[in-house]
């Protein structure tokens, strides 16, 4: 698999997609509105930067380039399949009740699944990282329990993922 050309780093790339799709759900609003206020947040930002006015290291972080655009537009217009395919492995917990980060999270892995070349592995371990660091104590198991049964839905390998057999029960919030 070649590079990506449309990002310098995926992992932020992801960040900024789960933190412009946590916003708009927080907000209850599209999700290509909260992008659209995102980049326009950003673009100041970028000119300061570039002129080395300013240098603000949050920002690096939440920045959106092509790939983090690509994500958020594509869970927001297969949000529906998207939740459909999650709540079938949900074990517990309906997507509408679970943690917004858990919610967002599954989004976002379960299309990049669907539709990007990024190998099973690395959907898997950043979507379990993410979920570790910004969510509950349980949500790292239940995050990767679940796409892992989507992953077998899909029909695709696991391969060099942990696996657990079934998907843990729901994190508490």
């Amino acid at each position: 698999m070649s590079r990506r050309t449309d990002t310098h780093d995926p992992r932020s790339a992801r960040l900024a997609a789960l933190r412009v799709l946590h916003e708009a759900d927080v907000r209850g609003e599209d999700p290509l509105v909260a992008l659209e206020r995102r980049v326009a947040a950003d673009a100041p930002a970028e000119r300061l930067r570039a002129t080395g006015d300013a240098e603000d290291p949050e920002l690096g972080d939440v920045r959106v380039d092509a790939f983090a655009r690509s994500l958020v537009e594509g869970v927001a217009a297969a949000r529906d399949d998207l939740d459909a395919r999650i709540a079938r492995h949900a074990r517990g917990w309906k997507v509408g009740r679970m943690p917004v980060v858990d919610r967002n999270l599954l989004r976002l892995a379960v299309h990049e699944l669907l539709t990007e070349p990024t190998p099973v592995p690395v959907v898997l371990d950043e979507a379990v990282r993410l979920a570790k660091e910004l969510s509950t104590d349980d949500s790292g198991r239940y995050v990767n329990g679940v796409l892992v049964a989507v992953v077998k839905e899909l029909g695709r390998a696991v391969d060099a993922v942990p696996v657990e057999d079934e998907v843990p029960p729901a994190p508490s919030s």
